[in-house]
């Protein structure tokens, strides 16, 4: 069972409440210092594990405990350990905003890793001293994108990829039709880039006081920087030896220091190995969310958007799925709940179905009838993931986050010469004027006509969906499958206000008159018994491969490279969708950014 988690406005009560029953502040010859650990990736919500004390951090819950630290006068200042930590630009735009709040409390706050990358670069700005391991390296090259054609594969193997699309900007049918980008497209992505340097140096040169000039010649030394190379040009403020840290500190603040990790930690539940009825007591619980106090819903749409119900990765494995059914379950949970106040939808997904991605914004729309509904935008809210979007009623989105992609995608992958090279006869029969349109042989003109006028279809509704979801928008502008990042959106009318998630959870508490709240994330995680039996399906009988991994994640992994992998990872199996549907809101996501 899933507690709930409080957001700012209840922690820093909490916070108060622990000074007020006796915690002193620090002696001027002694200050106390709370460490925070980051490891690995934040992560949007609970994915249910948290009984294995997994120990993975969601991004709000970061947030919030930065939040809470501020107010805490048992501490007075924030060391943030990064252990191979990464960020997305979104996430560091989050998390930067909570060391702001942090800061404006009068409160220092310290960054020390054994190594940064752009990342964590980024974080550490927002820091008033940056500490590296001695010995360590920093990485910081700039930002590199990389997109996959793979027409001329597909020709080699003998496939042939019959794609159109709605929207000259769409760009989605590009990497399995072309060699190389079309002119709109590289416009198209060529400006989205363009929006997220400018506001990745933007971070960089406020947070370490540095010239654009100043910057750039900081980008040159530090695409591989020692220690002293990174302090030299300013990205990083002291080589520090892990064990003497708290000597550094102490030198910092002139007082003795003493620090506590993970200060509001509460360790989860653990299986007692030596107790036989352990596992079975384990396997009984059951998923869900416990509302028990006036609470405001977050509602997580993450992954490509797909019909039934969601799961982890696709035919590929990798990224996850996020079904319509679990979607509108959820929805029905979040309306029974009186205690539910109000919600907000939590969006980072390149799209996906066409169908699932209307039958969720017909949720949203359900929904609002009972509840007001706002949304915030992780790191991309693109062609499906924007249409349901359009449904909540105040957008909020980080400045970094993809928005857009107002366009349909569709087609198939006529496989004949594939089976004629492997020398497989294959007798198709057919009854009906259409009944043969998926078969494996190449459309004519006039089947290719029968699609587009479907996609134009899907096209017009979703066009209708934005412009009654987004007052003023002007879709000569915006739709077409254009791409923006969050800082151009708020002008475009696409958006309403920057900020992060935990900004729209407390702007609607305040709209709500709500001071003290919870929390509830849905859809709840899977209980314990349906993990196990997920797992087990993905079971590959095999020496050396891991549980859950398919030879086709194995060998792509093992090809591409991991960073490469994760990129591309979503744009293979939303591709697979075509599949059962031949119609997609899908952004291109075959994208490498470092």
């Amino acid at each position: 069972m899933q507690s709930s988690q409080n957001t700012r406005r209840a922690l820093v009560g909490l916070a108060g409440l622990v000074t007020a029953m006796g915690s002193a502040a620090a002696a001027e010859d002694q200050v106390s210092l709370a460490v925070l650990e980051i490891s690995g990736v934040p992560v949007e919500h609970d994915a249910g594990m948290a009984w294995l004390g997994d120990g993975a951090d969601t991004l709000l819950g970061l947030v919030n405990t930065i939040d809470t630290l501020a107010f805490d006068e048992e501490f007075d200042g924030l060391v943030i350990r990064l252990k191979d930590a990464g960020f997305g630009i979104t996430q560091v735009e989050e998390l930067g905003q909570a060391l702001e709040r942090y800061k404006d409390e009068g409160k220092k706050v310290h960054i020390f890793s054994e190594g940064y990358d752009t990342g964590g670069l980024m974080l550490a700005s927002y820091a008033d001293e940056v500490m590296l391991q001695a010995g360590g390296y920093v990485s910081f090259p700039g930002m590199h994108m990389e997109e996959m054609y793979l027409a001329d594969m597909f020709e080699w193997v003998g496939v042939k990829a019959q794609m159109v699309q709605v929207g000259d900007y769409k760009g989605a049918n590009e990497t399995a039709t072309r060699s190389g980008p079309s002119a709109q497209w590289d416009q198209n992505i060529s400006s989205l880039l363009d929006g997220m340097y400018d506001n990745m140096r933007s971070i960089m040169m406020d947070g370490r006081g540095l010239s654009g000039p100043e910057l750039d010649e900081a980008m040159v030394v530090a695409w591989a920087a020692s220690g002293a190379e990174a302090v030299e040009v300013d990205l990083v403020d002291e080589v520090v030896d892990l064990p003497e840290l708290k000597d550094h500190l102490s030198e910092f603040y002139d007082a003795e220091v003493s620090w506590v990790t993970n200060p509001y930690a509460i360790d989860g539940p653990s299986m007692d190995m030596s107790n036989p009825f352990a596992f079975f007591s384990m396997m009984s619980q059951q998923g869900g969310v416990q509302v028990d106090h006036p609470t405001i819903a977050v509602l997580h749409i993450n992954g490509v958007i797909v019909d039934g119900d969601s799961g982890g990765g696709g035919m590929f494995g990798g990224g996850d799925q996020v079904g319509s059914r679990t979607i509108r379950n959820a929805i029905e949970q979040i309306i029974k709940e009186d205690l539910i106040q109000g919600v907000v939808i939590r969006v980072d997904s390149p799209g996906g179905s066409a169908i699932a991605s209307e039958i969720m914004w017909q949720g949203i729309r359900r929904l609002k009838e009972h509840k007001p509904v706002w949304v915030s935008v992780g790191g991309m809210a693109a062609s499906g993931g924007y249409y349901v979007l359009v449904g909540g009623e105040k957008v909020y989105v980080n400045p970094s986050s993809i928005v857009g992609s107002i366009g349909v995608v569709g087609g198939k992958y006529a496989i004949g010469d594939v089976y004629e090279r492997l020398h497989l006869n294959i007798v198709e029969r057919s009854r009906g004027p259409v009944a043969g349109l998926f078969g494996t042989g190449i459309w004519d003109e006039s089947q290719i006509k029968l699609i587009r006028d479907e996609m134009t279809d899907t096209y017009n509704l979703f066009t209708s969906r934005v412009e009654a979801g987004r007052d003023g928008i002007v879709l000569g502008e915006t739709a077409e499958g254009r791409l923006f990042v969050g800082s151009d959106a708020i002008g475009l009318k696409m958006a309403d206000e920057i900020g992060g998630l935990d900004d729209a959870i407390n702007d609607l508490a305040d709209e709500l008159d709500l001071i003290d709240f919870d929390v509830a994330n849905y859809p709840a995680p899977p209980s314990f018994e349906s993990m196990i039996q997920e797992m087990i399906g993905g079971f590959i009988q095999a020496p050396g491969v891991a549980i859950g991994q398919s030879q086709i994640e194995i060998t792509l992994r093992a090809l591409l490279g991991e960073s490469r992998y994760l990129s591309v990872v979503d744009e293979l199996n939303g591709i697979m969708l075509m599949r059962d549907e031949p119609v997609l809101l899908m952004n291109p996501r075959a994208l490498i950014i470092r």
